[in-house]
């Protein structure tokens, strides 16, 4: 049934119903880098249907004006994606997720200015009360998504600084502010409509509030979980969305991405041994502040050249990879997936090892070696190789820092303490690629393997040393 009670015309039902088994299709092709690009397929697919199937069916704007809003869309995103770089990915799906939010809140608005022609009236002319609690939580949830997004993106983009930014009695004050959205979102549902102008106009205002307050106290070290949760936002606001308008393709793809982003967010938090539940209140990670780490800098440590590693990696059986978020500023996957081809072409196994939290979003590193074309076969998640580096000749670390950090296994005050890394210590050899001594990671801890008797530091941009040694070589 569509929401003003009328029948659905059965094509229409099936063909929403095709999207979203297209959709789900999409969604298991990108569980595997192999099958990523069918998967891509099928949700194109998935929505041209969706989309000419709501087109077809609805009359509220003409065509032409229909036409000139996508064309005008597809023009901004076309030239988008050309000129985006994959270092800024994190910061465009944050901004993605910014626009999926103001939609649903911008549906919600003109589905309460304009309740009959969205269908939610009932006999009195009263809005129905099943589409006020849709609308209640629809622009509840794309507000939040919303301010939070660009929030995020402000942290992501370098407008505002990466550190948590903490307020007095920040949990006092977003249960507050959370148990006001849901009190008036009750007390909307129930309300004759003539008259909750101010209350609904109070919900979209503190959702938009609350969502800057979730976002602002997380720290940059933590964005990968913070994407991955606005996701998750963004497609329940879709879904909500969809119970106001009765469309089916916005409920299923919507719950499709809610419950997805849902998953991810807690094998996120699982990853960087979080807890979701703080993740959801905010301020996570927001404890952990800069350490004595600067302290520690005068230790003695060994610096490496290019020709060393060249030379150390040439010699090798067994070399493992582990790429970070320092490889991504310096646009080093080529001059890194180069280097590995060479090592291959000299018999040596070389492998590369993805933690799950490196990088600014869920699978920042995988994306930055794909587009090198690195091949997939060759590409491994922590707990798949860190056996392996026992039997490895060579770490060879690239712009990682908190994932290959033992503190996480040894320091119960660290503030990564109980995060699973890389044991990158027991390689018989390490190379580390920093641009100085003076930086720590974004966890804001030093480092013991910066002072191994094994470790090589390698000063200097990551895509710089990775020519040099390809030169070496």
């Amino acid at each position: 049934m569509a929401a003003s009670g009328e029948a659905v015309n059965p094509w229409v039902a099936t063909a929403y119903l095709v999207a979203g088994v297209l959709f789900i299709f999409a969604l298991r092709g990108l569980s595997s880098p192999e099958t990523s690009r069918a998967g891509n397929r099928f949700g194109m697919v998935g929505m041209l249907i969706a989309v000419v199937t709501t087109l077809w069916t609805h009359s509220i704007a003409s065509l032409p004006e229909i036409a000139g809003a996508i064309a005008i869309g597809g023009a901004i995103g076309f030239f988008t994606a050309r000129r985006i770089a994959m270092t800024d990915m994190p910061q465009l799906v944050a901004a993605f997720h910014s626009l999926v939010g103001l939609a649903a809140v911008l549906v919600g608005i003109a589905a309460y200015l304009n309740p009959g022609a969205f269908g939610i009236l009932d006999a009195t002319g009263e809005i129905l009360t099943v589409s006020r609690v849709e609308l209640g939580l629809g622009v509840a949830i794309g507000a939040i998504t919303f301010s939070g997004s660009v929030i995020a993106f402000l942290k992501l983009n370098g407008n505002m600084s990466g550190a948590p930014i903490m307020l007095p009695m920040r949990h006092v004050l977003n249960l507050g502010v959370l148990a006001g959205i849901i009190g008036l979102t009750a007390y909307f549902a129930i309300a004759p409509t003539v008259g909750t102008g101010a209350i609904f106009w109070t919900i979209v205002g503190l959702s938009f509030l609350i969502g800057f307050l979730l976002i602002i106290p997380i720290g940059g070290a933590d964005m990968p979980v913070v994407v991955s949760m606005l996701n998750s936002y963004s497609g329940w606001a879709a879904a909500a969305m969809g119970f106001t308008l009765g469309n089916t393709a916005m409920i299923i793809t919507g719950a499709l991405v809610g419950s997805s982003g849902a998953i991810l967010s807690y094998i996120m938090c699982k990853a960087m041994n979080r807890s979701f539940i703080s993740v959801i209140a905010g301020g996570f990670g927001a404890d952990s502040g800069p350490s004595d780490g600067a302290a520690k800098i005068d230790r003695p440590w060994k610096r490496g050249s290019a020709e060393d590693a060249a030379y150390m990696m040439k010699q090798a059986e067994n070399v493992i990879i582990i790429p970070g978020y320092g490889m991504a500023v310096a646009q080093a996957q080529h001059a890194l997936r180069e280097m590995g081809d060479l090592l291959k072409e000299e018999g040596v196994n070389v492998k590369y090892a993805i933690h799950p939290v490196a990088g600014r979003m869920p699978g920042h590193m995988n994306v930055l070696l794909a587009e090198a074309n690195v091949s997939y076969d060759e590409v491994f998640e922590l707990e798949d190789i860190n056996s392996e580096f026992a039997q490895a000749d060579v770490a060879f670390i690239i712009g990682a820092n908190d994932v290959v950090n033992p503190a996480a296994k040894t320091d119960k005050g660290s503030p990564i303490y109980g995060m699973p890394v890389f044991d990158v210590e027991k390689a018989k050899t390490i190379f580390f690629i920093k641009r100085s001594m003076g930086g720590v990671g974004y966890a804001g801890v030093d480092n013991e393997v910066f002072y191994m008797d094994q470790t090589m530091m390698l000063l200097s941009d990551a895509k710089k040393m990775c020519e040099e040694i390809v030169k070496a070589l």
